[in-house]
């Protein structure tokens, strides 16, 4: 029978399948963070029992590092307590560890695909919805709860009902200055943000395969926010140049055998998804949020759209969220005032995000008024952003750049926008208070954020 690429991986995957009931699934590679590991690592520590193995699981404190004066000890003590739990539980554990100033540290699904721990054909978890990012890679990677992150220590198995499948597809070419997190941002809009609940997403289409890895990142970390489980795009001669060479990808023997693998990752002709959705790659146009989840999105030419009068329980979660930005039914949103911009996160604080922005604010200056964090998300970004001389540009155009780390995606640390103020964030939720309490956050993609922050207000990047 053909197969679909999420078929092929899970099931080689499946240690034992339980009639009429979930498969326990065998897990390559586990990835932890200060967040959601403690009370796992305690659980194992009551039972008296070990991680299984220990060699196929990485972590990194991310969420709760501050990114300023990362060679100080951290002042909030919540926070330093969980990452100094981290540290004890990886040493106690022999696990490995990327702690603070380690120069592999950073936002876990940044540095899993950069040294090369993230490969085509694997499966993969982590305690944090946003590891659907390595899906990109052409891997079956999804995010688990605490209980499970502790069942995958013991056991280096999960037990998962399967996922139904579901495979979108965006036809034709992207028009200029239309992003990854645009292509994200018209997908969730469109789905809403319960339309792929249930299912695993393919991502397909000329658009597609026309995005860089680290675009294909983009796209696949937002996929949780329409519900899917996880999104994943085929492998293809681009992931195998991307793979080659990093640290922990194979080497000599190990490395063809691998590719000859990979290149039998995809869906094969004929192969049934339970839902199939078709896009036009031209109907995209760069995007922003208005409302109070990544589903409540317009192009950045549209107004804001009326609420759906059959939906009278989406007219009151609408109207809250309008109240709550400060918005109304109708508005345009072009030449609204911008009080914060944030460059980062795992859904945009990879090379390329810093080289688009920084191509974009090149001999312009940063808009008086305007507060912007630009937050590589890996210390190997940010030395790449040294090496090509980007940090240069940054300052040049008033811009200081921090030191890697979640930051103000979700304000774990001292980067919180404060209440009442504006941010437009390259980041992957806009919930109330998401970024601090009372923030108000517009999400966009990385020419968007360096237009507001030129210009001091939402503009569109294409009319500059």
């Amino acid at each position: 029978m053909p197969k679909t690429l999420f078929d092929k991986i899970w099931d080689a995957h499946v240690v034992n399948r339980i009639p009429d009931g979930p498969d326990q699934l065998y897990i390559d590679r586990h990835y932890c963070h200060e967040v959601t590991s403690p009370q796992a690592f305690e659980g194992l520590r009551r039972r008296g029992i070990k991680v299984m193995r220990p060699e196929r699981t990485y972590c990194s404190p991310d969420h709760n590092i501050p990114t300023l004066n990362q060679d100080k000890p951290i002042a909030d003590p919540v926070s330093r307590n969980q990452v100094d739990t981290l540290t004890r539980n990886a040493t106690e554990f022999g696990v490995t560890l990327y702690g603070l100033g380690h120069p592999k540290n950073g936002i876990i699904h940044v540095i899993g695909p950069e040294n090369g721990l993230t490969l085509p054909g694997m499966t993969l978890v982590c305690g944090d919805s946003h590891t659907s990012t390595h899906g990109a890679l052409g891997a079956v990677a999804f995010g688990i709860g605490t209980s499970e992150v502790e069942m995958v220590l013991a056991s280096q198995c999960i037990i998962q009902p399967k996922p139904k499948k579901m495979r979108i597809t965006v036809d034709g070419s992207l028009r200029p200055g239309v992003t990854a997190k645009d292509i994200a941002l018209y997908i969730i809009a469109k789905m809403t943000t319960g339309g792929a609940t249930g299912y695993f997403v393919e991502y397909a289409g000329e658009a597609i395969r026309a995005l860089s890895m680290e675009e294909r990142m983009t796209l696949c970390n937002l996929s949780i926010e329409m519900g899917a489980r996880g999104g994943m795009i085929a492998p293809d001669e681009k992931t195998i140049e991307y793979v080659k060479g990093r640290e922990f990808a194979p080497k000599g023997e190990e490395w063809d055998k691998a590719v000859a693998y990979w290149r039998t990752l995809h869906t094969d002709e004929g192969a049934e998804f339970d839902r199939e959705i078709r896009f036009d790659a031209a109907d995209i146009e760069p995007r922003i949020t208005y409302g109070t989840n990544p589903g409540m999105g317009i192009g950045i030419t549209e107004c804001i759209p009326a609420p759906d009068p059959e939906d009278e329980q989406g007219k009151i979660s609408y109207e809250k969220a309008l109240k709550y930005m400060g918005f109304e039914t109708g508005q345009c949103l072009l030449g609204t005032p911008v009080d914060y911009v944030f460059l980062g996160s795992c859904t945009n604080g990879r090379i390329e995000d810093f080289r688009a922005f920084a191509n974009f604010v090149k001999g312009k200056k940063k808009a008086p008024g305007v507060t912007a964090w630009i937050v590589p998300g890996s210390w190997g970004v940010d030395r790449q952003i040294r090496e090509e001389g980007i940090d240069k540009i940054l300052a040049d155009a008033g811009f200081e750049l921090r030191q890697p780390g979640c930051s103000a995606c979700l304000a774990m640390n001292e980067d919180k926008i404060p209440a009442g103020m504006l941010a437009v964030s390259t980041s992957n939720r806009n919930f109330e208070g998401r970024q601090g309490p009372g923030a108000r956050t517009i999400l966009a993609g990385p020419l968007v954020a360096a237009a507001a922050a030129i210009t001091g207000k939402i503009t569109d990047p294409r009319t500059l």
